[in-house]
C-alpha cells in the first residue's frame, strides 16, 4: 500500500481543502495521474499520484482541511478494482468457524451500544474521516479535542496532539465552555425561514475574510487621497491607441500609465515598498507590483514582476494575460507571491471612493476609482475635465503622513505630465 500525501505547495501555504476528488476508490490511477483538486488560500491545485494502481480509499473527504505532508489516500499498487471484497472473504469464514465462548459474547453484545454512544456524543464535532479514526484507535472523545482550525474543524495533527497530552487531574473551568464555542461555531446555521438561503462559503472567501480582519486589527492603516486630472493622458492614449494596439497587438489602457506612475513614485519613497517583520523593516529595491482582479470567488492579486524593466505593452499585456488566468482559475502560485505594492481598480465597478485594505504583508495599497467629468478651475477659467479620485493606503507604523502624501501627490504629477513617465529611468 502506499499513501498520496498532499505535497509541499509555497512556503506561505501550509494548508488546504479538498474541493473534489478526481478519482473514488476502486478507481484505477497511473503514476502522475490527478487524483484530487485541492483548494488552497490562493489558487486550487491539482494533486498527482505518484503510484500506479487502485485507489482503494480516501482519508479526508471533500471540504475537509489537510496539511502539507498528510496522507489523504491510499493506493494499493498490487490491487484491482474487485481484489478488495475477496480479501475480506477468509475473514469472514474464520470468523463463522472459530467458536466464541459464553464469556465473549457479552461484550460483543454491548459494542453496538457503545459505537451508538460514541456516535451520538461525537455526531455533532467536524472532523475528517481519518481523525474520526484515529480518535476510535486511541480512545479519545473527539468532543474533547483541542482544534486548531478557526472552524473547529477536528484534524489528525489534533487527535494525535491530545493523545500525547498529559493527563489533567481535572478540566478547568474555561474548558467546556471553550468547547461550546468550538461546537457552536463548527455547527451548521439553521434557519427556519424559507426565504433564506445559506450558503458555505469556500476556503478562499473564508481566508480573505480572516485577513482583512487581520490586518486591520495589526497595522496602524491610514487613507490619504488626491485627485487627478487625466486630460494628458487620455489624449496621449486616444492619439496612439490604433498604432499601438497594431505594433503590441494589445490595447493601451490605463493601468499601464498607472504602474509607471506607481514605481516612479516608489523610487522616490522607498518604504512604501517594503514590509515589517518584527522590529525590523525589509526595503526591497525591486518592484512587483500587484494588481487587483475580481474573479466569481473573489479578488485575487497576480503579480507583474519586474515592472520597472517593462515597457507600456509589456506592462498591458502582463495584466490582461493574469487577468484571463484568474478569471479562468489558471493562476498558479508564482504568480501571486511576492509583490511589494498593490493597485484596485473599483472604477471598473463605477466606484466613486473608497478606502482600500492593505494586502499584507505590503505597506501601502493605491486605489483608482471611476473617471468623471467635472468642472475644475483651471487658472481663471472653469473646465469640464475628466478626473479621478485616487486613495493611498498605508501603514502609519513606517509610513509618516508626510510621505504618504507626497506619494499620492508624486503619482498625481506624473499622471498629469505624463512625458515624465518617460524620463523616470
Amino acid at each position: 500500500m502506499a499513501e498520496v500525501k498532499v505535497p509541499e505547495l509555497a512556503e506561505s501555504i501550509s494548508e488546504g481543502s479538498i474541493a473534489q476528488w478526481l478519482k473514488q476508490p476502486g478507481d484505477h490511477v497511473e503514476k502522475g495521474e490527478y487524483v484530487l483538486e485541492l483548494e488552497t488560500d490562493k489558487v486550487n491545485v491539482e494533486i498527482i499520484s505518484d503510484y500506479t494502481g487502485t485507489l482503494s480509499e480516501h482519508l479526508a473527504e471533500e471540504g475537509d482541511t489537510v496539511q502539507v505532508g498528510q496522507a489523504i489516500a491510499i493506493v494499493d499498487e498490487n490491487g484491482s478494482a474487485a481484489a478488495a471484497p475477496k480479501a475480506e472473504a477468509p475473514k469472514v469464514e474464520e470468523a463463522k468457524a472459530e467458536p466464541v465462548k459464553a464469556e465473549q459474547a457479552a461484550p460483543a453484545k454491548e459494542a453496538p451500544k457503545s459505537e451508538a454512544k460514541e456516535s451520538s456524543s461525537t455526531q455533532q464535532v467536524i472532523a475528517s474521516p481519518a481523525a474520526r479514526k484515529l480518535a476510535r484507535e486511541k480512545g479519545i472523545d473527539l468532543t474533547q479535542v483541542p482544534v486548531a482550525d478557526p472552524l473547529g474543524r477536528v484534524r489528525v495533527q489534533d487527535v494525535e496532539a491530545a493523545s500525547n497530552a498529559p493527563a489533567a487531574p481535572a478540566a478547568p473551568a474555561a474548558a467546556p465552555k471553550q468547547a461550546a464555542a468550538a461546537k457552536q461555531a463548527a455547527a451548521p446555521v439553521e434557519v427556519n425561514d424559507d426565504r433564506i438561503e445559506v450558503v458555505k462559503m469556500t476556503r478562499r472567501r473564508q481566508t480573505i475574510a480572516k485577513r482583512l480582519v487581520q490586518v486591520q486589527s495589526e497595522a496602524a492603516m491610514l487613507t490619504t487621497f488626491n485627485e487627478v486630472d487625466l486630460s494628458a493622458v487620455m489624449e496621449l492614449r486616444n492619439r496612439h491607441k490604433d498604432s499601438f494596439v497594431k505594433t503590441n497587438d494589445v490595447k493601451l489602457g490605463f493601468m499601464s500609465f498607472f504602474t509607471k506612475a506607481v514605481i516612479g513614485a516608489l523610487k522616490k519613497y522607498p518604504l512604501l515598498n517594503a514590509e515589517i517583520q518584527g522590529d525590523h523593516i525589509l526595503k526591497k529595491n525591486f518592484y512587483d507590483i500587484g494588481v487587483a482582479v475580481s474573479t466569481d470567488e473573489g479578488l485575487v492579486v497576480p503579480v507583474v514582476r519586474d515592472a520597472d524593466r517593462k515597457s507600456f505593452a509589456e506592462i498591458e499585456k502582463n495584466i490582461s494575460d493574469l487577468a484571463v488566468k484568474a478569471r479562468n482559475n489558471k493562476l498558479g502560485l508564482s504568480d501571486l507571491s511576492g509583490g511589494t505594492f498593490t493597485i484596485t481598480n473599483g472604477g471598473t465597478f463605477g466606484s466613486l471612493l473608497s478606502t482600500p485594505i492593505l494586502n499584507a504583508p505590503q505597506v501601502g495599497i493605491l486605489g483608482m476609482h471611476t473617471i468623471k467629468t467635472r468642472p475644475i478651475a483651471v487658472g481663471d477659467q472653469i473646465e469640464n475635465r475628466p478626473m479621478m479620485y485616487l486613495a493611498l493606503s498605508y501603514d502609519h507604523r513606517i509610513v509618516d503622513g508626510k510621505e504618504a502624501v507626497g506619494f499620492l501627490v508624486a503619482i498625481k504629477d506624473m499622471l498629469e505630465d505624463p512625458e515624465q513617465l518617460l524620463l523616470q529611468g
